[in-house]
């Protein structure tokens, strides 16, 4: 098999605001820091899933970001966490939904690839944790249960938490939401795609977000994209498998990016999109005033942290 430059995109949420998220530069460290280091193991050789699987956990451990450790609570103060996996090369989906006590939601998705029942809500997930043997962990920081009880206080009157967690966030009036996610193009020009989340944040028990689900999270052997934003919006457009279907009926990623964002803007969303394709393509879009993404196109590290706030997507041709 002829061997392709490998390829990559992540995010860390989209919203309305870098303020109160640390300062541009410090977002702007975190990211390329996780960029550098998936790339890194692509040129060793590492799968895509495993890329993939890879710069979700590194995304899941800090703090700064909405999942895994830094999670946000919903409404009752309990944390429950979605993520999902999906390899485009055998385009087989899998996923958790609502779970808890455990570092790397990505992981459970991970071990849910081989099985036959491939997408688990929380009961299952925890009796996955227990036959999995992972440790129990508590994904709960500080700032995320000072921001809960100031909610509380306030008769929770904010529809959701923030997406990075900082210490300006308790005092923040400002509404921020995403997930993470990385996009990868390996070696062998297999794509696959990872979303994690700790959700909206303050939300009724047990809402389920889109990271668990095709309209966040899809690929195929074309294309492969993961979403951010309000979870119910990409919902409804069914995002990421739209713009996967397109990229496979013929349609340029940039093209099916653009038509897509387009589309959500009409109807009003508020989301956000990383995607590739098969070819190498690299695209995001977002309806949101920002999108956290960084990404590597072969020769250097970029992102769109300073993106204009009224552009739709942009997109760098293999």
């Amino acid at each position: 098999m002829t061997e392709v430059q490998p390829k990559l995109i992540i995010h860390g949420g989209a919203g309305s605001s870098l303020k109160g998220k640390g300062g541009l530069e410090v977002v702007r460290q975190s990211l390329h820091s996780v960029v550098k280091e998936i790339y890194d193991s692509l040129l060793q050789g590492t799968s895509a899933t495993d890329a993939v699987i890879q710069g979700c956990q590194l995304l899941e451990d800090d703090p700064r970001f909405n999942a895994g450790t830094g999670s946000v609570l919903q409404s009752d103060g309990q944390i429950r966490m979605s993520a999902s996996l999906m390899d485009g090369a055998a385009q087989r989906f899998s996923g958790v939904i609502n779970v808890s006590r455990v570092k790397n939601p990505i992981q459970l998705a991970q071990a849910l690839q081989k099985e036959f029942d491939r997408i688990l809500s929380d009961y299952g997930s925890t009796e996955l944790l227990r036959e999995l043997k992972f440790p129990i962990y508590d994904p709960l920081t500080d700032l995320r249960l000072q921001e809960w009880i100031k909610e509380r206080e306030d008769n929770f009157r904010k529809k959701m938490a923030g997406v990075v967690a900082e210490q300006e966030l308790v005092t923040s009036t400002e509404a921020r939401r995403g997930t993470i996610g990385v996009v990868v193009l390996d070696r062998q020009g297999r794509l696959a795609v990872g979303t994690s989340t700790g959700g909206k944040g303050l939300e009724r028990i047990g809402r389920v977000s889109d990271s668990a689900m095709p309209a966040g999270n899809y690929a195929s052997q074309y294309a492969a994209v993961s979403c951010t934003g309000i979870g119910e919006d990409i919902i409804d457009e069914c995002l990421a498998a739209r713009i996967v279907v397109r990229v496979t009926d013929g349609l340029p990623l940039g093209e099916a990016m653009e038509r897509s964002m387009k589309e959500s803007r009409d109807r009003h969303r508020d989301l956000g999109a990383i995607a590739l394709d098969a070819t190498g393509a690299i695209a995001w879009g977002k309806t949101s005033e920002v999108l956290l993404a960084a990404y590597h196109d072969g020769k250097a590290i970029g992102d769109t942290l300073e993106w204009e706030d009224n552009e739709l997507m942009g997109h760098l041709k293999s």
